[in-house]
């Protein structure tokens, strides 16, 4: 989508970090759209665990977001070396689902939540990134006036995501509301738990057809100390059926914190 620097404000004398998009993507018709709405979607949403946007821009032909500098590693980074300890991975989610909660009360959803953007700071804030993707409910009243709306949407039917991380709705009609985001937070949950992704095969059609097929071995199974009601929120979480999650993420992140 972009590519990120970390720079230095000279105004304010602080570090940022500035994501740029390419020259040869500014004309595109998907991906200026998509980069401008990351900034204005993620920008309307003041939480701790959502990247704060500072400016969007235009330098020429170059098209930049500043945002806050984190000082940490992303999610990805830190499974590369196996499962998280529970509290570790606790701590975590309860702070992924704060952030998801308050996108989702704000009629946002955002469509490719993974490992790879979730920033974990040094100090251990999330923080949720890249809304690029993201799914604006044209009902929502909670953002600025300044949000163009209009053309925020996918075509129906159309397929949005990465594919690793996609709902069984996402995989099989392009449909998706924040009930797929809670779908897509429980495989990163099942990860952070056990080490592994439950439908990872070799190819991506491959892992799309697992999604929409089968069944996770239980998180149990995978790693014995995990307690069982973060099994049962996992489990929860990764319904086929969207009607069988969460009613609100606000509840799974209250079940989290408890």
């Amino acid at each position: 989508m972009g590519e990120v620097y970390r720079a230095r404000d000279t105004r304010l004398e602080r570090s940022v970090a500035i994501k740029i998009l390419p020259a040869a993507f500014s004309e595109d018709r998907d991906r200026l759209p998509r980069f401008e709405r990351e900034a204005r979607l993620a920008s309307a949403l003041n939480h701790p665990n959502i990247v704060t946007i500072h400016e969007l821009g235009q330098d020429g032909s170059t098209h930049y977001i500043a945002m806050e500098l984190v000082n940490g590693k992303t999610l990805a980074e830190l499974l590369a070396a196996g499962p998280l300890p529970i509290r570790t991975a606790i701590e975590i989610a309860a702070q992924v689902a704060e952030g998801l909660a308050k996108a989702h009360e704000a009629g946002i959803a955002h469509r490719d939540l993974k490992p790879g953007n979730l920033m974990v700071s040094d100090d251990g804030f999330v923080k949720i990134l890249d809304f690029g993707l993201a799914k604006l409910n044209p009902l929502a009243s909670e953002l600025p006036e300044t949000c163009n709306i209009s053309a925020w949407h996918s075509q129906p039917g159309q397929m949005v995501g990465t594919p690793q991380y996609m709902s069984p709705e996402q995989a099989g009609n392009g449909q998706a509301d924040y009930r797929s985001d809670q779908f897509s937070f429980g495989l990163v949950l099942y990860e952070m738990v056990t080490g592994k992704h439950p439908f990872k095969r070799r190819t991506p059609a491959e892992t799309l057809v697992a999604i929409l097929r089968e069944q996770t071995e239980p998180v149990g199974a995978q790693n014995l100390d995990v307690p069982a009601p973060l099994c049962w929120a996992i489990e929860r979480c990764l319904a086929k059926k969207p009607d069988k999650r969460y009613v609100s993420t606000r509840e799974l992140a209250h079940e989290l914190v408890a």
